[in-house]
């Protein structure tokens, strides 16, 4: 381990309550903590402002408290805004990034897409000269290059991120920063080696590790993708589609060693509920896993 990286982190966006598929990474983000010797940081990403909620940044804490969790530094992404403006412009002393005056109707019609149905921006607006400003979106200008990482679960992956996204957004339209941007200015920033989060973001490794080179960061984090629990009908659980909440669950009287049990059951550590504590759940994520 890095020492000026002792960092792992569980990030909860608080647009929605936690629900039972955050509980299961929050078990992965500790177990590989305790595997490697990592610390574990609680960040609030709260970069959507649109949908972000003091009452949902609340819950967060509570529930976490609730079920046993502890942590040993915080964040939260909306107190972050000099940060970003300081990476941003040393992306744009290094010629790296452009403005982009593409709508949201025009991007989806004028550029392919990649197996996951993402848009691979093909770079209209790179040479416009467009100023930076209101209604402008701003872009990297992802390098055309392969990037291998190694995936502490799924081994070695090797990914062109031009031809996969194209040139990402850092900054939307309407002024808010990109999960891709604050991600991985927090992790540089925040002293982040380990970086545990779901399958869902596998693809989103090679983009960042560019990104992050390209802000001066030497060495990429360590990743570890896990997998999902998914609902009856096979779709991963989301606020999205009203999983059911942590919050709701405790008002209808659930125990917090209740639920963990049923999470390590659903998610195939034990072959069926029983109550457990966060430490053993911990624990038997760990043991399975490594």
């Amino acid at each position: 381990m890095n020492p000026d990286f002792p960092f792992t982190r569980f990030a909860p966006s608080p647009t929605g309550y936690l629900h039972r598929g955050h509980v299961l990474s929050a078990l992965y983000v500790y177990a590989a903590a305790e595997k490697f010797g990592y610390r574990v940081r609680l960040r609030i990403e709260d970069h959507d402002q649109s949908r972000a909620r003091k009452a949902y940044i609340d819950a967060i804490r509570e529930d976490l408290e609730w079920l046993g969790f502890t942590w040993e530094a915080e964040s939260i992404q909306s107190s972050h805004t000099e940060r970003y403006e300081r990476f941003l412009e040393v992306l744009q002393k290094k010629d790296l990034i452009y403005a982009c005056n593409c709508s949201r109707k025009f991007t989806f019609e004028t550029n392919p897409t990649n197996a996951d149905g993402e848009i691979i921006y093909q770079g209209h607006c790179q040479n416009l000269g467009l100023s930076y400003g209101k209604d402008h979106a701003v872009r990297f200008k992802t390098p055309n290059v392969s990037v291998t990482w190694e995936d502490l679960r799924l081994g070695t992956f090797t990914e062109n991120p031009k031809e996969f996204c194209g040139d990402f957004a850092l900054k939307d339209r309407i002024g808010q920063w990109t999960y891709q941007f604050a991600v991985v200015a927090d992790d540089f920033e925040e002293g982040v080696g380990l970086v545990v989060r779901g399958e869902d973001l596998k693809h989103s490794t090679s983009r960042q590790i560019v990104l992050a080179e390209a802000l001066g960061r030497k060495e990429p984090p360590l990743f570890l993708h896990h997998p999902l629990i998914a609902d009856p009908f096979g779709k991963k659980l989301s606020k999205r589609e009203h999983a059911a909440s942590i919050r709701g669950e405790r008002e209808l009287g659930i125990s917090p060693e209740a639920l963990l049990g049923e999470v390590c059951a659903k998610a195939g550590f034990i072959p069926k509920a029983e109550p457990l504590s966060v430490n053993d759940s911990i624990q038997l994520v760990k043991n399975r896993l490594f």
